[in-house]
């Protein structure tokens, strides 16, 4: 993308940051319209840093600061030049020419302390709340830049569609975050099939842990179906938000397939999803033009 489209400096930062480390997102802010996708280069920039945190720490208390520095930056509380962080800048400019809730942001960061610690993930209602926090929030923040407007209705798209797309990009990372001690797979789950913690981060491939990272599958493959449903009616607008979903279910077929969870399954090669994208947009848009289903 040259400056030209981009127009400021800052704007071309973070649509190049989302292009090299988020490309699903990057593809889908190309379908909307060309005074929107500064912004929403902006919302997912700032995503990918503070989503990276882990890799770039020693300890978690380094990591809380750096999250605390963006909480601050929201608030005009940081130290120093905020607007020279270009990511920091071009989003402070999204909030204001959007109006977007500081307070999802706020949550948004206080979600991703989990990742700097290896905790376990409790239950999958906790698992649910994580995605919707994180996951979930951007496409709702993404809506409102879209559309301009907070739509209620399409509240409960967003929620199921943020939940199936971060179960799936936490299942793709499953073996990274073994390998260093992180577990994403609920308790409870594991519990289900007779494991703990420590199976989930071993290394060691059983029957078990298959199920247990099957109905992690199951999960995502619900909250994909529930997503699609509630998009029915809702404005056409919104489809940059939610274009990356229909990624879902190829990468659940790839993962279905592989032998060993602790290998990771490599995702479609960019070509691929490009035109998964772009073809998926069709079908995306049908599910928009569908006439909501009726209570009852």
């Amino acid at each position: 993308m040259n400056m030209a489209e981009s127009g400021k400096p800052d704007t071309a930062y973070c649509a190049q940051l989302v292009r090299a480390l988020d490309r699903d997102r990057y593809i889908a802010d190309l379908f909307a319209p060309a005074d929107r996708r500064g912004a929403l280069f902006a919302l997912h920039a700032f995503n990918v840093e503070v989503a990276r945190v882990r890799e770039a720490i020693t300890n978690p208390m380094a990591g809380e600061v750096r999250l605390q520095w963006w909480s601050d930056a929201l608030i005009g509380g940081a130290r120093g030049d905020v607007r020279a962080n270009p990511v920091a800048a071009a989003l402070l400019d999204a909030i204001e020419a959007h109006r977007l809730p500081r307070e999802t942001f706020f949550s948004l960061l206080d979600a991703r302390i989990f990742d700097l610690y290896d905790d376990p993930m409790p239950t999958m209602n906790d698992l649910e709340g994580y995605a919707g926090e994180t996951s979930s929030a951007l496409i709702r923040l993404a809506g409102l830049i879209l559309t301009g407007t907070a739509d209620p209705n399409s509240a409960d798209a967003a929620g199921h569609a943020g939940v199936a797309y971060a179960v799936v990009g936490l299942l793709r990372a499953f073996p990274i975050h073994a390998r260093r001690g992180q577990c994403y797979v609920p308790l409870d789950i594991l519990a289900s099939h007779g494991l703990k913690r420590a199976d989930a981060v071993s290394g060691k491939v059983s029957p078990a842990l298959r199920a247990a990272l099957g109905e992690m599958r199951v999960l995502a493959r619900k909250h994909y179906e529930l997503a699609l449903g509630h998009l029915a009616g809702r404005d056409p607008a919104l489809l940059p938000a939610f274009l990356p979903l229909v990624l879902v279910p190829g990468d659940l077929a790839r993962m279905e397939r592989a032998h060993d969870p602790f290998v990771s399954v490599p995702a479609a090669g960019p070509l691929s999803r490009l035109w998964q994208l772009w073809r998926g947009a069709r079908p995306l848009r049908a599910a928009f033009d569908a006439a909501p289903a009726r209570a009852g």
